[in-house]
């Protein structure tokens, strides 16, 4: 198939390569020409210098980059030059209303958009074990399937368009609260003289394990946060969720709460740190 994948960052540069790896024909672009250029080179696809060439006849575009005004800029640029009934397949994570808004243009230039926000972080794009939710038209997905599932693990459609990204939004406002009491649990653990690694042995197999849990306990105990998904795209992703939430009343009083404990974090100098970096704004207080 050929592909052109825009947003060669942590994320879409190991996913764009993967196409390649899968025999795709793959365009990378990237704001930072450079970026593109040294994609290209290390993967053996092609580097565009713009959007509009990237998209010049391709079937499927795919886009990860950084908020939702980016992916109006690229859509909007990229549309003109897909092929007739191509695919747009977006894994930025967005507003609900900006995957609606682009699904509606993209339908009326005989195109289709598919918001496909992802799990899994940076690990999970290097590994090709991401998860995709997506929404939009399930013919559009079932056709870029096949080339989503290079870099993913699972695959789900959740309905029309926007209830991607809504389902994206109920999968942070799970992280939040998780690693918030994981942050709480490793500071009482630390305050209570208990062998941090003992601690996690005896309550890592049983109700408290989580993915959080098995992953970022013992880093956090070390006070070890560079690394993992920054604190910045939390925030920015909590802040969708809030704006959200406020639409269509949803009551967050605990994901409203955690998005000040980030603010807190990144007052310290956390922005770039691992979300798990809840602890360090405990550890601070000790």
């Amino acid at each position: 198939m050929k592909i052109a994948f825009a947003g060669l960052g942590v994320m879409g540069a190991p996913m764009a390569r993967h196409l390649v790896e899968a025999g795709h024909d793959v365009t990378g672009f990237n704001r930072t020409t450079a970026k593109a250029q040294a994609w290209a080179a290390a993967t053996g696809g092609k580097a565009a210098a713009t959007v509009a060439e990237a998209a010049q006849g391709v079937e499927l575009f795919i886009l990860c980059v950084g908020n939702d005004d980016d992916v109006r800029a690229v859509v909007t640029e990229a549309l003109p030059h897909l092929a007739q009934g191509a695919v747009i397949v977006d894994h930025t994570t967005t507003s609900a209303k900006v995957a609606r808004e682009m699904a509606e243009l993209a339908q009326g230039q005989g195109r289709s958009f598919v918001d496909a926000p992802v799990s899994g972080g940076q690990a999970g794009a290097e590994n090709g074990q991401l998860s995709v939710m997506a929404g939009g038209d399930a013919a559009a997905l079932a056709t870029a399937e096949p080339a989503l599932k290079a870099y993913s693990k699972a695959i789900k459609h959740m309905g029309p368009a926007g209830s991607g990204q809504l389902t994206k939004m109920v999968n942070q406002i799970a992280i939040a609260g998780v690693v918030q009491g994981l942050a709480e649990a490793v500071h009482f653990a630390q305050v209570a003289g208990l062998d941090t690694d003992a601690a996690y042995e005896a309550v890592s197999k049983g109700a408290a394990q989580s993915w959080q849990m098995d992953n970022r306990w013992k880093t956090a105990a070390k006070g070890e946060f560079e690394f993992g998904f920054a604190v910045d795209w939390m925030r920015k992703d909590l802040g969708l969720v809030l704006d959200e939430a406020r639409s269509n009343g949803a009551r967050l009083s605990l994901t409203a709460l955690v998005d000040q404990f980030y603010a807190e974090v990144q007052a310290m100098g956390g922005n770039r740190w691992d979300t798990s970096s809840l602890a360090a704004r405990l550890q601070s207080r000790d």
